[in-house]
C-alpha cells in the first residue's frame, strides 16, 4: 500500500505493521520481509513492525538477534504499548528499537492528576537519551497535544490527528494536507 501511495505521488510515509511472538517464534519473519522489500521495492525506512512491551519477555535472545537482522535490512522497529509490561528497563538497551510507543493508558490521564504527567515525562526523556524517537498513543484532545509538544513528543497518534480510516480515506487526508508539511 505505502508504494502504491508513493506511485500516485503522494510523500512517502512510515507504515506500521504489528507483530506476533509466534511470527517471531517461526524463524521466517526476516527473509519474509526481506522477499517483501524486494517485490515491492519499498524502501525499508518505510517499514516500522512493532511488538508489545510484554512480548519482550519471550525468547529475548531470539528477538534481540531477529531484531538486529530486521534492523540490518533498514527497517524500523518499534516497542508498543511501552510502561504497561513487565519488562526490565536492560532490555531498552539491548533490543535494537528505533521508537518507543507510550501506551495509550498514561496520555489519557494527562491533565488528571500528576502521576500520567510525571511517567510520561520520565518515558519521554529515558527514550531521548537512548537515542530513540517517541510515540504517543491515543492522544484526543488539545491538551494532551500541548503537553507531548512541550515535552518534546516526536509522534502522536489517535482521534484527535485522525480515526482510524481505510487506505482510500488516508490517500485523500494526505493529499489535502501535502500543502501543509
Amino acid at each position: 500500500q505505502a508504494c502504491e501511495w508513493q506511485r500516485q505521488g503522494l510523500a512517502p510515509i512510515r507504515v506500521s505493521v504489528n507483530l506476533s511472538v509466534h511470527q517471531l517464534r517461526q524463524g521466517k519473519l526476516v527473509s519474509l520481509v526481506r522477499q517483501v522489500l524486494e517485490e515491492t521495492a519499498l524502501d525499508p525506512q518505510y517499514l516500522e513492525l512493532e511488538l508489545t512491551e510484554s512480548q519482550l519477555l519471550d525468547s529475548v535472545e531470539h528477538i534481540i538477534a531477529t531484531f538486529q537482522q530486521l534492523r540490518d535490512l533498514g527497517v524500523k522497529l518499534a516497542i508498543d504499548d511501552f510502561g504497561t509490561g513487565y519488562s526490565s528497563l536492560s532490555y531498552l538497551k539491548r533490543i535494537p528499537v528505533d521508537y518507543v510507543k507510550i501506551d495509550q493508558a498514561f496520555i489519557r490521564g494527562l491533565g488528571q492528576g500528576r502521576e500520567d504527567a510525571a511517567i510520561t515525562r520520565a518515558i519521554i526523556a529515558m527514550a531521548h537519551g537512548l537515542a530513540l524517537k517517541v510515540v504517543a498513543e491515543g492522544v484526543e484532545d488539545q491538551q494532551q497535544l500541548d503537553f507531548l509538544r512541550g515535552e518534546q513528543c516526536d509522534e502522536v497518534q489517535g482521534y484527535l490527528i485522525s480515526p482510524p480510516m481505510r487506505a482510500e480515506g488516508l490517500a485523500d487526508l494526505l493529499r489535502k494536507n501535502a500543502d501543509f508539511s
